[in-house]
């Protein structure tokens, strides 16, 4: 029986019953069957495919080019999962009507449920001009990754009390503005858990400590595979990289040996 993809409302009742939501990201259709197959909830097709897909430094140079083929490839793995995918770097900050045009594109070309964005209150315009066009919008506050230069680098934001205010009220706003969850990323556990008992919708954590709704990790940094970068807060659950290359340089030797192919090989 096909597992029945899962709706805002869900989402939203999951928060009121202190059900835990999961997300990871997913980047392609095989990725994407086997985070369904484990019964993950949500995926995000994130941005975050230009460092482990795409091999840039960032996620600055990704395009909606790039951002429509790989939510399609990952949504025929994942028909039955709600699918959130990430707007790239200036696809929505020029104008609300870009933020529409783009995030539309995401829905009807890639397939995804949602779209994300991210910023603060002056994403707000961007939120309702989506959400008034029947787009449903996740936001993310903290460490926002397309603008980390201008935040210091990859470091925790809301540390003290005037950044910790500021994101507060940005959560409240784009709450009001019609967003359907929030991803919060690198800010302090005791912020994090103060917006999530602040706001109507779901909030999902990366480095955000346990009180958010649910939590995300990056498909190849919790799988061991992408080791450019390793933040503290991914928990490595499986070093796959290390049996890929294994499993790669026991093929190379049998080749070399002649062992393969064998008579069960070949025809």
């Amino acid at each position: 029986m096909a597992k029945k993809k899962l709706s805002v409302l869900d989402f939203k009742r999951m928060k009121t019953d202190g059900e835990k939501i999961t997300m990871v990201t997913a980047y392609d259709y095989t990725s994407g069957i086997l985070a369904e197959q484990a019964g993950i909830e949500m995926i995000l097709v994130g941005d975050s495919l230009g460092m482990t897909m795409l091999g840039y430094d960032s996620t600055v140079p990704v395009t909606m080019e790039d951002m429509v083929h790989h939510t399609k490839a990952t949504v025929r793995g994942a028909e039955n999962t709600f699918v959130v995918a990430d707007l790239p770097y200036m696809s929505y900050e020029i104008s609300p009507i870009d933020a529409m045009r783009n995030g539309g594109r995401l829905i009807k070309e890639g397939g995804a449920d949602a779209v994300k964005l991210e910023g603060g209150s002056q994403r707000v315009e961007a939120v309702k001009a989506m959400t008034q066009a029947g787009i449903p919008v996740v936001g993310h506050l903290g460490l926002t990754p397309q603008t980390a230069t201008q935040l210091g680098g990859y470091k925790v934001q809301g540390r003290g009390q005037e950044e910790a205010e500021a994101i507060l009220q940005d959560a409240e706003k784009l709450t009001e503005a019609g967003i359907i969850a929030l991803v919060l990323e690198c800010v302090p556990a005791e912020l994090a858990k103060k917006v999530t008992e602040i706001v109507s919708v779901p909030t999902i954590g990366i480095g955000a400590g346990v009180g958010c709704d649910g939590q995300v990790l990056v498909y190849h940094d919790m799988l061991g595979i992408y080791k450019k970068i390793s933040p503290k807060f991914v928990k490595v659950y499986a070093d796959l990289s290390e049996e890929i290359v294994k499993a790669l340089s026991e093929y190379k030797r049998e080749v070399k040996e002649g062992q393969f192919p064998g008579e069960e090989h070949s025809f």
